[in-house]
């Protein structure tokens, strides 16, 4: 291989894993700011971090289910 076809080869592997880690880093992301609207939202400081919280959870049925399986807490008044 010529060093020309190298360094394309090692750009495509970069390029690759740059794109395949985003997600996962804004799912990161998305539950951090989850985390701490919830958390303001319990201590009461603000009524639209709670709306917030709920319109996230809201978007996305699967991503409610595993907010629910996640923190179990969060949803205490349905436990039976």
């Amino acid at each position: 291989m010529t060093s020309k076809s190298v360094l394309s080869a090692a750009s495509i592997a970069v390029a690759m894993s740059v794109v395949a880690s985003a997600p996962s880093q804004a799912q990161s992301a998305r539950q951090i700011e989850m985390a701490e609207l919830h958390k303001k939202c319990e201590q009461g400081r603000s009524r639209r971090a709670c709306i917030r919280f709920g319109i996230l959870i809201g978007e996305n049925r699967q991503r409610h289910a595993d907010w629910r399986k996640l923190h179990p807490d969060w949803w205490w008044w349905e436990k039976s």
